[in-house]
Formats: C-alpha cells, structure tokens, sequence
C-alpha cells in the first residue's frame, strides 16, 4: 500500500493499492503490447485523444488540484493553475505534433533522402512528487503524441495524484493500455525499467537518483532522458531595472514553496546595487505569507516531507554557521506540518553550503559580485547547470552572458519556467536530453535514416 502524509498536518491523507512484482511485470506486458497498434494511429487520431483529455482536466481541475494540496501541500492558487498548464500541454502537442514530427529531406547521393521519425515502443516515465501533474504531463503528452505507450511511476508520496491522472485519460476515452500508472515502490523502478518491453526512460528528481536510472537503463542499452537538480544563477548587474527583477527573483524562489528544480537559487548582485537589492528582496519576502495551503490568501505552503524540511533546515544552520548573514526567517517553526519561513541568507560566499548545494525551499541567497565578469564566474561555478537568468539593460552584456552561462535554458530579463512550446533541459549534474518543444517530442522517436535511389 502507498500512503501519502499531508504535510500541512503530518497526518495520513490517501492510500493506494501497490502492484507486487507479478502485478508490475502484467501492467508492463500490457503498455508494451499497447504499443504495436497504438504506434498506427495517425497523429490526427493521437491528437483527437489529447484534446479529450485536455478537456477531461480543465472538468477535474479542482478535484485534482485539492489532491496535490492533500499530498504534497501545493496553495490551492498555485494547484488549479498546475493544472491548467499540463492541459495546455496536451493542447500544444495535439495542434503541433504534426509539424515537429514530419520527414526531414536531407540532400545526399540518393534521388531522395530524409529522417523519419518513428516511435520506440513503450517508455517508462518516472516522475516526482513536487509538480504532480504539469512534470508527468510534460514527459507523457509529447511520447504519446510521438506513437509511443507510457508507463508511468510517480512518486510514492503522491500516489492518489498518479491515480487521478490515470483515470483523467481512461475517462477522457484514451484507449486501453496506451498509458498506465505504476503504483510500485522506490525499489521496484530497477525491475520496471529492466522489463524488455520497455524501449526508453524518462525520469525528472535529484541527480543523485537521476545517476542510478541512468546507469540502469545503460546496462540495458536503453535511450534515457533526465531533467535532474539546479542551483540556478539569476544574475543582477548595476544597470538592471531593480524593481522588477526584485519581484520575478521572489516570484521565481518562492513558487511551490520553493520546491522546484528551476527556482532562482543563487542571486548574484554586482556590487554597487547589492546593498539596495538585499534590501528590496528582504522587503518582498518579509510580506509573503506562510500557512494554511487550502487558503486562497497562502502564499506559502509547507514543505513536502518532514526529512527535506530537516535538510533545509541544515543548509541554513551550516551556512549561518559558516558567516552568512540569516536576515529573514531561518527558524524552524512549532505546531504541526512541515512548515519553513521565508530565509534571507546574505554575505554568502562559494565556500558556503547553500551555494554548493541544492536548496528546495524558501530560502533566498544573496551573493556580491564586485562587477559583471565576476557575477559571471559566481554564476558558473557549480555542478548544476538547468536554467540561468540574467538582469542587464545592456543588450550586448545580456547577449555576451546568454552565450557563456552554462545552462540548459538562459532567460533574459524575465522568469526561467517550462513552456511546452520550447525545449527545457539542463546540463552538467542537472541532466541530459530535452523535454518540450520540438526537440522534447524527437527524444522518443527513431531519427531513421531513410535512401531512396
């Protein structure tokens, strides 16, 4: 059995009935069998489906959205839009798949050459639990548009979220098989992505678990994609319009209470603005409120399990101890659930902990660069590399930094999110291959070399 803690209360909220290994084995032999007659559809027909379960989440938006909030604490503001974004997906890829899957003619010797890209088969997508359904969405819309079945392993503390989506695309009219929710264990994914139907993986979470599915699905010699962690640089020079990058930098760490690979993590200022900058990010963070994720007015909810909140909690501990400055929050608070203050850690240097490790939470790290070359070097000095943003009215700076910050997606004066029309991914410890866009839809194809004389 999989049960999830609410974690606004620390009390059970929902349980669901695990596969054994027998069930698991059964479930994959039907995803794989799926995939011979699924992969004939045309894409009009795939896209007919998508429509329908675009439909079928907008309907369910509050039903789904109330269990992300129940199992993983997300404020009820933030869940209902989740929502809306992974119908969104399911749109984009129904109108677009047609284009970013049709022949590529490539000029050779032959009287006609081109690449053809072909489904693998059945793919085992393998998801976390702090974006239950936008992350499953992303991985599962565009290898289903592409022809090919899903099987799908959530995480186990969200398993009635996994449940939920499932039964989205039964209700929606999808056909049978076509995708399958895995309610197993941590410990039988290895089993999961050894079963030789099986062609393909996708897996978003840490880069440490990210590391182990890879090296498994490599003794397979099985294609995978992973969207791993970051530390994202989101870089302030002196002549960036400060108002406006203080307010996407507190929008950026505090979404999902800080729990997304994506956040800003490390805000580098350059010295002549950091003082003032420190001061409006303190300012913003100091009103956002902390509480209750049913309520519409909470702009925080608590963190998702009780050990991550823990580990937060000593990456500020070690950091303040190290000779930042805790000049907001930083306390672990009484009462029930896993709740985590707003945390302003300033002063913080590349030897502190918060800026070598990944911190999911709400916790603000302000880092002075004393000019633009060496905000750029801060920037890049880590093992992370997923998304870098960069605050400049200079264009030929913000160019020159789009080109060397090493990271999988640059977002110049503005937010780094994912948007289904543009790949994401990252780099370095942060992963390998693309989701989205048109490069995401290609990752689960066979790019077939096809000669014709």
């Amino acid at each position: 059995m999989l049960v999830s803690v609410n974690p606004a209360t620390g009390k059970q909220a929902h349980e669901v009935e695990s596969l054994d290994e027998q069930g698991l084995k059964e479930t994959l032999d039907a995803v794989t069998a799926a995939a011979d007659t699924w992969r004939k559809t045309s894409i009009a027909e795939r896209a007919k489906v998508l429509h329908s379960v675009a439909a079928k989440l907008r309907e369910q938006k509050e039903t789904i959205g109330t269990l992300m909030t129940e199992e993983m604490g997300k404020p009820v503001k933030e869940a209902g839009p989740e929502v809306e974004k992974g119908a969104w997906c399911a749109e984009h890829y129904a109108e677009h798949a047609a284009d970013y899957l049709k022949d590529e003619v490539i000029a050779s010797d032959a009287s006609k050459s081109y690449v053809s890209y072909q489904p693998l088969g059945a793919v085992l997508c393998i998801f976390p639990w702090n974006a239950p359904v936008w992350v499953a969405m992303r991985g599962i819309v565009p290898a289903l548009m592409a022809g090919n079945t899903v099987a799908m392993k959530h995480d186990p503390h969200v398993p009635a979220c996994a449940a939920a989506l499932e039964k989205a695309f039964i209700e929606a009219g999808a056909p049978a098989n076509i995708i399958r929710n895995l309610p197993i264990p941590t410990e039988l994914a290895e089993q999961a992505i050894r079963h030789p139907g099986v062609q393909a993986v996708s897996f978003t979470g840490s880069s440490k678990a990210g590391a182990i599915v890879a090296s498994t699905a490599a003794s397979e010699v099985k294609h995978s994609v992973l969207e791993l962690g970051g530390s994202d640089p989101f870089v302030v020079l002196a002549d960036a319009d400060l108002e406006a990058a203080a307010d996407i930098a507190t929008l950026s760490r505090i979404i999902n209470a800080g729990q997304s690979c994506i956040a800003a993590k490390r805000i580098i200022i350059e010295a002549p603005v950091y003082d003032k900058f420190v001061g409006m990010l303190k300012e913003r963070l100091a009103k956002l409120k902390v509480g209750d994720p049913t309520k519409e007015d909470t702009d925080l909810g608590p963190i998702a399990r009780e050990d991550l909140r823990e580990n937060l909690h000593r990456q500020v501990t070690q950091t303040v101890e190290e000779g930042a400055d805790c000049l907001l929050g930083g306390e672990l608070p009484e009462g029930p659930g896993y709740f985590y203050p707003c945390t302003l850690l300033a002063g913080v240097t590349p030897n502190m902990c918060v800026f070598n490790e990944e911190t999911f939470g709400p916790v603000m790290v302000a880092v002075k660069a004393e000019n633009a070359e060496a905000a750029l070097e801060l920037a890049n000095q880590t093992e992370y590399g997923l998304g870098a943003a960069i605050w400049t009215a200079d264009e030929k700076q913000a160019l020159h930094f789009a080109n060397e910050l090493q990271a999988g997606q640059v977002s110049v004066n503005g937010i780094v999110k994912t948007d289904p029309r543009l790949p994401s991914g990252g780099i370095k410890r942060s992963g390998m291959g693309r989701e989205l866009g048109p490069h995401g839809i290609r990752e689960f194809t066979n790019a077939k070399q096809i000669w014709i004389k």
